[in-house]
């Protein structure tokens, strides 16, 4: 199934979990915050299917929770989870 994700940067305590476990997914924009690379952070783009158990991972393991993730795309208005 599909997984869909963004980083709440609201909440972001830049632990280094994430992109540790899944560096082709998350990394530190220039804020220091961790964000998704696959779509700049938007949770519009479709985790290619060989990174969601990365992704599982790296969401189970945020402190803060910040890690969103969804079985459909995030929108602008609505972020289910936020």
């Amino acid at each position: 199934m599909a997984k869909f994700t963004w980083v709440n940067k609201d909440t972001c305590i830049s632990c280094g979990s994430c992109e540790e476990i899944a560096p082709d997914i998350f990394e530190y924009d220039e804020e220091g915050l961790s964000h998704v690379i696959l779509d700049d952070n938007t949770g519009s783009q479709e985790v290619p299917e060989e990174l969601e158990e990365d992704l599982i991972e790296a969401e189970e393991c945020c402190p803060s929770e910040s890690i969103k993730v969804q079985d459909v795309p995030f929108t602008h208005k609505v972020r289910v989870g936020e």
